[in-house]
C-alpha cells in the first residue's frame, strides 16, 4: 500500500506527532491518513499497513477521533468504517491551541502577584511571557486574516 518513501514519511510525521506528547501508534495512524494516496482508510486497511493489533488501532483511533484529528463515514450498503484527516480543520486547531495558551497568560498574572519581589530576574521572566501572549493574541487573528487575503 506504501513504498518505501511513504514509510518513512509515515514515520516522520509520527516523531513530530510524539514530540507533541502523542502515542507512537496515534501518531503514526495520523501520519499514515495524510500519507496514504487514498483519503480514506478502512480499519483493516490501517491495522495492516502499520502492522498493529487490533486493539491497538481501535485505541489510537478513537483517541484521534477524541483529538478532532481524524474522523470516520460510512458508505451506503457497505458496514464498514472510513476513517480521514480533518487536515481541513487546521486553522480551528490552531487558534484552539493558541487559545489555550493565551488562558495561561491570566494565570501567570496571578502566579506574580504572590510572587516574592526578591526574584526579579525569574518574575520578568513570567512578566515578558505575558506580554508575548497578549501580544500574540492580538497579532495572530491579523496575521491569520492577511494571510487568507493573500491567498484567495
Amino acid at each position: 500500500m506504501l513504498n518505501n518513501e511513504q514509510k518513512q514519511l509515515v514515520e516522520k510525521i509520527g516523531l513530530m506527532h510524539e514530540s507533541e506528547g502523542l502515542s507512537p501508534v496515534v501518531a503514526r495512524v495520523l501520519g499514515l491518513l495524510l500519507v496514504s494516496d487514498k483519503v480514506e482508510l478502512t480499519f483493516d486497511e490501517i491495522r495492516e499497513t502499520l502492522n498493529l493489533s487490533k486493539s491497538a488501532t481501535s485505541n489510537a483511533l478513537n483517541i484521534a477521533i477524541k483529538l478532532d484529528r481524524v474522523e470516520y463515514i460510512t458508505k451506503p450498503g457497505d458496514r464498514k468504517r472510513y476513517f480521514k484527516s480533518k487536515i481541513e480543520l487546521w486553522r480551528d486547531h490552531i487558534m484552539d491551541s493558541f487559545c489555550k495558551k493565551c488562558s495561561w497568560s491570566k494565570m501567570f498574572e496571578e502566579i506574580l502577584k504572590h510572587r516574592t519581589k526578591e526574584t526579579k530576574e525569574f518574575n520578568r521572566a513570567i512578566k515578558d511571557f505575558v506580554n508575548f501572549l497578549e501580544y500574540m493574541g492580538k497579532e495572530l487573528p491579523k496575521l491569520y486574516k492577511e494571510w487568507e487575503s493573500k491567498t484567495k
